[in-house]
């Protein structure tokens, strides 16, 4: 995967390796942390954690209804609990169970949805979760969590873990441009600018924040400056800092490995369309599954590489 080399970005380990290490911390921090896995523990790296604590690990299978839960009833005994599978099998086979037992009764259970996006490659699309956001957003009282590389993999973990409600956190395969250097200035809830600009404001999460700054770059080169956000937490979403972003560049795109459909473009529409109303662009997966290939081919298929975003903000300017 290329995104994010032309502007001299480093690439660190899979996020999904450094929730893992990080979970594992936190299990001698909090001794009531307890980890389940829906047989995925190699894939979603909670196997780091069981190797270490065996006894306050479960694996219930490819059962991902019964996983949710039991989740819930660690959680209403008091635990500190944290449930993980891939996202599409998490958000889609259990959402039921989800809404039900997590959500309605705002149980205290983190999930964490691993091998988000199209970019794990040659799984192919039944194992890519492209709907994971909009679903975890649509259910009341969750906080929904994407972080863009290692650093915030590692922060966003300690984050949801010292949060107090329920959670969904997206995670994911491959090895991703570091964005935060010396790591980030982690708030649930409150956007990290990573670039100034007045021209426009791109507002992403994950792989995509690495790929606005690089459009961005590019931008500059052709005399437009791009403020670029990295939208950590879809929900809450930082409002006031998407208000900002049109008031004081005029016009704003939203970059997502996700449906366009439910996802952040659609959260951040809504904010400016309340409160100030500017051009908008949106670039994410346009209402279509992907297939099996190499990361940066489907990336490229899919229109989710810098030159889309610097596409759509041309695009969304004409109209400034």
């Amino acid at each position: 995967m290329d995104i994010g080399k032309s502007i001299g970005l480093e690439y660190g380990l899979p996020i999904r390796n450094a929730f893992g290490e990080t979970l594992r911390e936190m299990g001698d921090e909090n001794p009531n942390l307890v980890v389940l896995d829906g047989d995925v523990g190699n894939s979603t790296r909670t196997n780091i954690f069981r190797d270490e604590y065996p006894g306050r690990f479960f694996n219930f299978g490819i059962a991902e209804s019964n996983l949710v839960g039991v989740a819930s009833g660690m959680a209403a005994s008091g635990k500190t609990v944290l449930a993980a599978s891939f996202a599409c099998f998490l958000l889609c086979n259990a959402y039921d169970q989800i809404r039900m037992s997590i959500a309605f009764p705002r149980e205290n259970v983190k999930l964490v949805g691993s091998h988000s996006g199209i970019s794990i490659g040659e799984d192919g699309p039944s194992q890519m979760g492209i709907e994971d956001i909009a679903l975890a957003s649509s259910l009341p009282h969750f906080t929904v969590v994407a972080p863009a590389d290692e650093p915030s993999m590692r922060a966003a973990t300690r984050a949801i873990l010292e949060h107090e409600g329920p959670v969904y956190l997206r995670s994911g395969r491959p090895r991703v441009p570091i964005v935060y250097d010396n790591g980030p200035a982690f708030e649930l809830g409150k956007a990290n600018q990573l670039r100034d600009g007045g021209d426009v404001t791109i507002i992403a999460y994950g792989l995509m924040v690495a790929a606005a700054l690089e459009a961005a770059a590019e931008l500059s080169e052709e005399g437009i400056e791009a403020r670029v956000l990295d939208m950590h937490t879809i929900k809450p979403l930082d409002a006031d800092a998407v208000e900002a972003a049109a008031k004081e560049s005029g016009a704003v795109v939203t970059a997502e490995e996700h449906l366009l459909n439910g996802g952040l473009g659609g959260e951040v529409a809504r904010v400016v369309g309340e409160r100030y109303p500017v051009p908008m662009g949106f670039v994410g997966i346009d209402n279509t599954y992907a297939e099996s290939g190499e990361p940066q081919e489907l990336l490229a298929k899919y229109e989710l590489m810098p030159s889309d975003i610097k596409n759509a903000v041309n695009q969304t300017l004409v109209r400034k």
